[in-house]
């Protein structure tokens, strides 16, 4: 029997417009909390601080109280992958801390991700060769970005939904070989439709598959948000029946964006600059708003 694929919410330009205001937020409330990082924070020590941000642009959590999450964002360390919880943990030097944070305004959703590996005095520029230290997980939080800002890339050029999974994919495969690692590409959690919900049709597959998705139209609002690992890619779910991570104890790093797709390309709704920094590199400028 056929089944009719559900319905994706388009979005006219004023309501994206809506939408970069709350992709606003989070982009700011993700700044102080990698700048707030140190060892001897906790992870409830960031979530007050992005609460804190969210609270004072007049902005509500997307996160605190959906399906019964008890806080502003998610921090996950080290081996956990996603939906980690805010709580006492002490956070150390070498730890590789991700950080998933969404925000509303006026009913419309923002949501992105980073990761950073914590040093003696905050969280490291992964980018300067200088910074020394764990070549591994600074490899694994740049393929990772990279994978990201391809599968965002091929929302610009792409014909359909599944290309940004093609593009992901061929990015792990090629950061891993260039680096000489194996990396795991998570596949169990995906990216997805955002608007006047966090999560919404259509699901963004971080992997290629036979079925492409739906075709790519101006007004779609994307979340593209690859998950690497240094191992492995099978996941387990903690028993708080959030945290995930990875079977086999292997460091993982999570990238997130809110991308609109529009008449003549693409804009990144959770990044400051509309992404123009993160595809220059990929032959691709961002649409302005």
């Amino acid at each position: 029997m056929f089944r009719p694929r559900p319905r994706i919410e388009l979005k006219s330009l004023d309501q994206v417009r809506l939408m970069r205001r709350a992709g606003l937020v989070v982009a700011d409330a993700l700044a102080a909390v990698r700048a707030a990082a140190r060892p001897g924070t906790t992870t409830a020590d960031l979530d007050a601080v992005a609460a804190a941000v969210i609270a004072e642009a007049g902005a509500e959590p997307s996160f605190l109280g959906y399906h019964g999450f008890p806080a502003s964002i998610c921090t996950s360390v080290n081996e956990e992958v996603v939906h980690g919880i805010p709580g006492r943990r002490v956070l150390a030097a070498g730890d590789l801390v991700s950080v998933d944070c969404g925000a509303i305004v006026e009913g419309w959703h923002g949501d992105s991700a980073l990761s950073f590996l914590l040093g003696e005095s905050g969280a490291v520029d992964v980018d300067d060769p200088s910074g020394g230290g764990d070549v591994a997980g600074q490899g694994l939080v740049r393929a990772t970005r990279t994978a990201m800002w391809a599968g965002i890339a091929a929302l610009a050029e792409g014909r359909r939904v599944g290309d940004v999974g093609v593009a992901v994919e061929a990015s792990v495969e090629l950061s891993a070989e260039l680096l000489g690692t194996g990396y795991g590409l998570v596949e169990e959690y995906t990216g997805h439709g955002i608007g006047t919900a966090m999560h919404q049709p259509p699901d963004v597959l971080n992997f290629a598959a036979s079925d492409r998705g739906p075709r790519l139209r101006p007004g779609m609002c994307l979340a593209v948000e690859p998950m690497v690992t240094l191992g492995g890619a099978g996941t387990r779910v903690l028993e708080d029946d959030w945290t995930v991570v990875t079977t086999d104890g292997s460091r993982a790093a999570h990238w997130e964006h809110t991308v609109a797709v529009l008449d003549g390309g693409v804009a990144v709704l959770t990044a400051a600059d509309l992404g123009a920094s993160g595809l220059e590199p990929f032959g691709v400028g961002p649409v302005p708003l």
